[in-house]
Formats: structure tokens, sequence, C-alpha cells
């Protein structure tokens, strides 16, 4: 019997990226619903909060879930996430209840920390380092993706259907996505790779220099994004009085820029270097957090403002992908696991870190100790970046 061929890279990232975006759809929609979930299940908003803290504590477990695809392999680890993501959301979907949606919240969260690594391993096995920057930057559309499409229509579903409806619809997408990848993807396409232990993937992990540098880096520029992250919609509220609108044009602008960030990685990162593009967007996001508080005396500009703020933060967060993916090549799944899980560390020290700078009256209290910090943090990565981290 004839072998099954090989589908080319262009099918297999399109493939990838859908469903990467309808994963993060499903991740990324019950922020803007929270108030509606809430009064489905009637519930106290402060009840969901639970299961958001749980769910965002679960990105600190990502080296140990995300490292399977180093353990299993790629595409097994992929499907394995998929499903799990997908068999989480039906429960909530024909079960519209708190428990239930806890549960979901938590599990899918799981199958995004396994399946997210997998697939940056997979493009890292396959695609020469010098087309990574490009490939990888096209598989984070999926982010920007979700909040331009999937979020909207998540909308949709719920104002004609029901909260839970949307829940609903990407379980079914995400079970379509698992037999997808399992069609698409060969068991050993490209390079294989070579299975390893769960001790030896960390073991390598924390024997590489650079590779716990990198780690620190992902850690700081998102503890400098967060400071300013978790208080802009207050900055916005308290200085334009234009709650409402304000923070919807906030978060026009901040998918306007995810997208843009993800697009001028495709373009530069692998023509100057992933490194040096890493460099350039901390000092670009350094510049930007300087220019929040200046921007921020008319509302037009407190938007350019926050539009450059994420634009240089996804470039640089995003540029560090591909460049994560090969400082350890043996444990690339680990690597980009622990990269995930660093990233969760910088959220949570920021909430906790953003309002205290902003509510402290440091400086004249408002935006400016935060932008401040956040530049502060963003000259630290930068520093480290430059000693400890070589292509």
């Amino acid at each position: 019997m004839q072998a099954r061929r090989s589908p080319s890279l262009p099918v297999l990232l399109l493939g990838l990226t859908l469903a990467r975006t309808v994963v993060n759809s499903g991740y990324r929609m019950v922020y803007p619903f929270l108030p509606v979930i809430a009064r489905g299940l009637g519930v106290e908003l402060s009840d969901l909060a639970l299961a958001i803290t749980a769910r965002s504590s679960l990105g600190l477990a990502s080296p140990f879930l995300g490292s399977f695809a180093d353990v299993v392999g790629r595409r097994r680890t992929m499907v394995f996430g998929l499903t799990i993501y997908g068999s989480s959301l039906l429960v909530v979907g024909l079960w519209p209840t708190l428990p239930a949606l806890f549960f979901s919240l938590i599990l899918a969260a799981a199958g995004r920390l396994i399946l997210d690594p997998a697939v940056g391993a997979y493009l890292g096995d396959r695609v020469p380092y010098s087309r990574r920057g490009l490939a990888m930057a096209l598989s984070e559309v999926s982010w920007s993706g979700a909040f331009l499409l999937g979020v909207p229509l998540a909308g949709w579903l719920i104002a004609r259907a029901g909260w839970n409806k949307p829940f609903l619809l990407f379980a079914i997408l995400g079970l379509a996505s698992a037999v997808l990848v399992r069609f698409i993807v060969p068991a050993e396409d490209g390079p294989v790779h070579a299975r390893t232990s769960l001790r030896a993937s960390f073991g390598a992990v924390l024997a590489s220099r650079a590779a716990l540098a990198g780690l620190a880096v992902g850690l700081l520029i998102t503890l400098s994004n967060e400071v300013v992250n978790i208080v802009f919609g207050a900055w916005l509220e308290h200085g334009f009085g234009l709650q409402v609108a304000a923070l919807g044009a906030a978060s026009a602008v901040i998918g306007a820029s995810e997208l843009s960030g993800e697009g001028l990685v495709a373009g530069l990162a692998d023509r100057i270097g992933k490194r040096r593009a890493v460099a350039l967007g901390i000092v670009a996001n350094a510049a930007a957090c300087l220019a929040l508080e200046p921007l921020g005396r008319s509302l037009p500009g407190a938007l350019l403002g926050l539009f450059l703020f994420y634009i240089t933060f996804e470039f640089a967060l995003v540029s560090g992908i591909p460049l994560m993916s090969e400082l350890v090549p043996g444990a690339r799944a680990t690597v980009l696991a622990g990269n995930m899980g660093s990233h969760s560390a910088g959220r949570a020290l920021g909430a906790l870190l953003g309002p205290a700078l902003y509510a402290g009256g440091l400086l004249g209290g408002g935006l400016f100790p935060n932008a401040l910090a956040a530049a502060g943090l963003d000259v630290l990565a930068l520093m480290i970046l430059l000693a400890f981290v070589r292509e």
C-alpha cells in the first residue's frame, strides 16, 4: 500500500493555525462576556473570578504539561490537547452550571497548555531556523485572530442563543480540529524527533544558561507589560470619563496592534535575526512605556500610546518564540512550555504590582510610576538578553 503523501508546509501551517485560533477563541472570549455569563448563571461576578484565577494559575504548570510533546511525540500531544479542550467545553455547552463552567475552564486551559508547545516544537522540527520566525509568527496570528474573529462570533451567538452556546460551538470546532491535526500531521513527518524522558528534558533545560536567561527575559517583559495592562482601563476611565467608549476603542486598538506585531515578526525576524528582533522590540517597548503619559493628554493620543505599547511588546514576545525554540533542540517542547510558564508568572506578578504602583502615590501616582517601572523591567530584560542569550 502506498504511504500517504505528506502535506506541504503551508497546508500544515494553515491547519495548525486554525486549530490554535479555535482554542484561543475559547480562551479569550470569557473576559469580555464575564458579566453576561454571571447573569446567565445567576451568580455574582466575584464567583467567576475564582475560576478565572484558577485558570490563570494553571499556566505555572505549563512546563510539565507542555513537555509531553518531548516525551510522547508531537502529533499525539497535539491531538490529546485538542481533545481535552473540545471535550471540556462540551460539558458546559450541554450542562450550563457553575461547577461545569469551573471544570470546563480549567481543563480547556490545560488543553491549550499542552497544545501550544507541541505546535511550536513541531514547527521547530520541520522549519529551518532561518525561516522559523515567519512560520511561528504566522502561527501566532491565532492569538490576535481569536480576538478579532472568534470573540465577535461568540458575542453574536450569545445575543441570539444564550451565553453557553459559544462553548458548544468551540467544543465542536475543537474536536474537529483534533481530527484535522490527526489527518494532516504525519506521525513521523520531517526530521524525526528523538523522544526523551521528562527528567532528561528538564535536566537539559536547567543545564542551559541561555535557556534560563531566555526564560528570565520572557518573565520580565511580560511582567513589564502586565504592570501597565492591569491598570490601563482605570487610567482611561479616570482621564476621560468614557469607560465604555474608551475601553471599546482600546480593545480594537489592542487587537490591531497584536496582529500588526505578529506581521512585523513575520517580515523582519528572519531577516535581522531573532535575538536582534527581541532586543529591538524591548527597546521600542521601553520607549513606548515612557511615551504613554505625555501621549495620554488626549483620548486619541492615549489610544496611539497603547497601540505603540502593545505592538512593540507583541513584536518582542513573538520574536522570542523562534529564538527559544533553538536554544535546547533536544528538549524543544519543554523550553517552549517553560516560556509559557514564565509568561504566566510575569502576568501574576504584574497583576499584584501594577495596582499597587498606580494607587500608591509614588511619583505623584497615576500611570507614570507604572510606565517607569515597565521601562525599567524592559531594560533589565535587555541586559540579560545581550549578556547570556546567543542564537
